[in-house]
């Protein structure tokens, strides 16, 4: 998955996490599955991307052990949708990173063209990646929300890791619209 070569035996920690994360179409794909949305098509059209774009960047996010893929049942067949595993919920921080420092430094297109980081526990705004900035409590997927005005007008809770047992089928999509 790297941009231009192979940096996943570098002795730099950053440039092996940038082999995997350093792309910005598996961020926006990572961003997408945080919020709920992990079926191809739904993806593809959310993010105007095609097909062989996003089958190379989903196939290296799940090679890299970042989601996984689960059935589901479109009404006619099994299909396949992407959820996160332990080891891409643990990315939250620097998708966070990313949109905080966005919003600081990067004027923004239009009024709707804003994205905030909310600690749902405390439905408070945080300009922390990894923690709240009023209660100070640690941000997980399971405690932190998106609120992307162009996408829905309330705060969305982000999708967590897959459940390891294979009983349990809940489905990511249900933690926002799918397109």
């Amino acid at each position: 998955m790297a941009l231009r070569s192979d940096w996943s035996q570098r002795t730099c920690a950053m440039a092996r996490g940038l082999d995997i994360l350093g792309d910005p179409w598996s961020m926006l794909v990572l961003r997408e599955v945080f919020f709920g949305n992990g079926r191809f098509d739904a993806m593809k059209n959310r993010l105007m991307v095609a097909d062989s774009v996003l089958t190379k960047r989903l196939a290296g996010l799940v090679d890299a052990g970042l989601l996984e893929r689960k059935p589901y049942d479109d009404g006619g067949r099994t299909r396949q949708e992407y959820v996160l595993t332990d080891k891409g919920e643990d990315a939250l921080p620097v998708l966070n990173a990313v949109v905080i420092w966005a919003e600081k430094h990067l004027p923004a297109p239009s009024d709707q063209a804003h994205m905030f980081v909310i600690h749902s526990t405390c439905g408070q705004r945080t300009s922390s990646a990894d923690s709240c900035t009023a209660c100070g409590e640690r941000l997980t997927a399971d405690n932190t929300s998106w609120h992307s005005l162009a996408r829905t007008p309330e705060p969305v809770r982000l999708a967590t890791a897959a459940p390891h047992d294979s009983a349990s089928q809940n489905s990511a999509s249900q933690n926002g619209p799918a397109a």
